[in-house]
């Protein structure tokens, strides 16, 4: 059995929260707007409903894993360098990412 330190442990508790939060978050924006939830979760249809019909109980478990559930969805470095580098036209900024990453496929279980 391996060992776990300290740090690790704290970080592995952080990634639990983290995922809680997000399933919790993706769940009530679903049950409020399901189509705006799929745009800005960048998930697919029978991702949303998926989690939208979790029980607290199975969400709880989801959260569980040790790994994060959400995922960065700034795939390429220009996109994400246009929201933190370019200070000037900001909102200018953000929807241009925000509509190309409108472009890019919802993500789906593989």
């Amino acid at each position: 059995m391996q060992l776990i330190d300290k740090s690790q442990e704290s970080i592995m508790t952080e990634i639990r929260e983290a995922n809680l939060n997000y399933l919790m978050l993706a769940q009530q924006m679903i049950q409020a707007d399901k189509d705006q939830a799929v745009f800005r979760l960048g998930v697919s249809q029978d991702i949303a409903d998926l989690i939208g019909d979790l029980s607290n109980s199975q969400l709880i478990k989801l959260a569980s894993s040790n790994m994060m559930l959400m995922r960065f969805r700034f795939d390429d470095a220009a996109m994400l360098g246009m929201l933190t580098k370019n200070t000037k036209g900001l909102s200018q900024s953000i929807v241009h990412s925000s509509i190309l990453m409108a472009g890019q496929k919802a993500e789906a279980i593989a």
